[in-house]
């Protein structure tokens, strides 16, 4: 499984990837801009995701919405951003192609004059909204928060949530966001993929007229930091919840490094599934649990292996506790069993299947090769990806598990109903969210 490609850097700095798919009449424009909330800076958190909004307001020769006029061609789009990255992608008909590189080209080169301080008042207070919705009034909300804020220290870029601080988004000036997209959304920090009906050297030529007279922008430093905990912690959070649930995390891996692929494999031999190793234990046979799951979250300056159990009724979040930290001692000491290596390597195979059946949208094709690009500066990564996975032993698995989870210090963050601490971890200090 590959996904033929073939690639071109613009004289400004824009990489440009075309895979040809002829398949349907559609193409999927794909641009990655290496700017996530990692590139904030403490007192000014949440501009990345505040630029995913506002690069739907228009710009200065389209100042109006910018989903009218390709969903009108018969398109769909979207847009998303998180610790590391920012993309926003369509797929459309054939013929709104030009339409839709016009509409990327016009946002990245001159959304700056069209941007109002009504526009920007109104899209801050739609993320302010988001973030009540999302995370100060959802169950169990604020964990991903909290959790953050006590594994990377104050400065750290991963401290705070891709949404950024409340505080920061209403002190947050036009004057200051302008600077950010200035630094950031320019061509030599984005990367545009074209994956569909087209041939390669028509795109080429489309992307040369429609961004290559954009100025490249200033180089971007990357950044890099470092992270650890100076010992294990354990928190407690009182929230409007009915079960206590329990957080557990450790730092982990940047994405592609060692132990990388190792962990996301044990992720799904403890909790993938009904016969996965917790799931079987905790919900199924003793019923203690209403539900456990493991993730491993890499991302580019390093990782977290998470595991989140939610008590059933009556149940502490000690017991669980216990349960969950046994189960990892046995697989740092033995590994998965054949079997479970096998089904946890096939589920991981399966995704990268399924990333291959569209064209485009979230994890499509041109995501892909715009993911591989931006990271790795490969767009051609997708074999040697999936090849790790392949090479994953039983003993590498528990190698990984030993040094990463059980052997290592960790955050667990006990989510309490309100007025009930007495079902948290013993000892666990109280922490605030805002």
């Amino acid at each position: 499984m590959q996904i033929p490609f073939k690639k071109k850097t613009l004289g400004n700095g824009l990489d440009v990837i075309v895979h040809e798919d002829h398949q349907l009449p559609m193409v999927a424009v794909n641009l990655w801009y290496h700017v996530g909330s990692k590139n904030e800076v403490p007192g000014r958190t949440g501009f990345a995701h505040l630029f995913e909004h506002l690069m739907f307001e228009g710009s200065q020769h389209h100042d109006h919405g910018y989903f009218p006029p390709l969903q009108r061609a018969g398109g769909q789009l979207n847009g998303s951003t998180n610790a590391d990255r920012t993309n926003y992608w369509e797929v459309v008909p054939t013929g709104a192609l030009d339409l839709a590189l016009w509409m990327e080209s016009d946002r990245m080169g001159f959304l700056l004059p069209a941007l109002s301080d009504a526009k920007f008042n109104n899209q801050r207070d739609v993320v302010l909204n988001e973030r009540r919705q999302n995370y100060e009034n959802r169950p169990y909300g604020l964990a991903g928060i909290a959790l953050s804020a006590a594994m990377f220290a104050p400065d750290h870029p991963y401290h705070w949530p891709t949404i950024g601080s409340a505080d920061d988004i209403r002190a947050a000036s036009l004057a200051m966001v302008r600077e950010f997209f200035e630094t950031y959304y320019h061509p030599a920090n984005a990367s545009l993929s074209l994956a569909g009906d087209v041939e390669a050297d028509r795109a080429f030529d489309l992307a040369e007229r429609y961004f290559g007279d954009l100025p490249a922008g200033p180089q971007v430093a990357r950044v890099e930091r470092g992270a650890s905990l100076d010992d294990s912690v354990s928190l407690v959070l009182e929230d409007r919840v009915e079960l206590p649930r329990l957080y557990i995390s450790w730092h982990s891996p940047a994405m592609f490094a060692s132990d990388d692929a190792e962990l996301d494999i044990a992720a799904d031999v403890l909790t993938h599934g009904k016969t996965s190793r917790l799931h079987k234990t905790l919900v199924y046979e003793r019923r203690v649990a209403a539900d456990v799951s493991a993730y491993h979250h890499s991302r580019e300056m390093g990782g977290q292996f998470q595991i989140v159990c939610t008590a059933a009724a009556g149940v502490t979040l000690a017991e669980l506790n216990t349960a969950i930290r046994t189960a990892i001692e046995e697989l740092a000491a033995q590994g998965p069993t054949a079997d479970e290596l096998e089904r946890g390597v096939a589920q991981t195979d399966a995704q990268f299947v399924y990333r291959l059946q569209t064209i485009g949208g979230f994890g499509g094709k041109g995501d892909q090769l715009n993911a591989y690009n931006t990271f790795v500066g490969d767009p051609g990564y997708f074999g040697r990806d999936r090849q790790r996975y392949f090479d994953v032993t039983g003993r590498g698995v528990a190698s990984a598990v030993s040094r990463w989870v059980a052997a290592a210090r960790s955050v667990s963050l006990s989510v309490v109903p309100k007025g009930r601490r007495d079902l948290a971890l013993t000892g666990a200090a109280e922490v605030q969210v805002s």
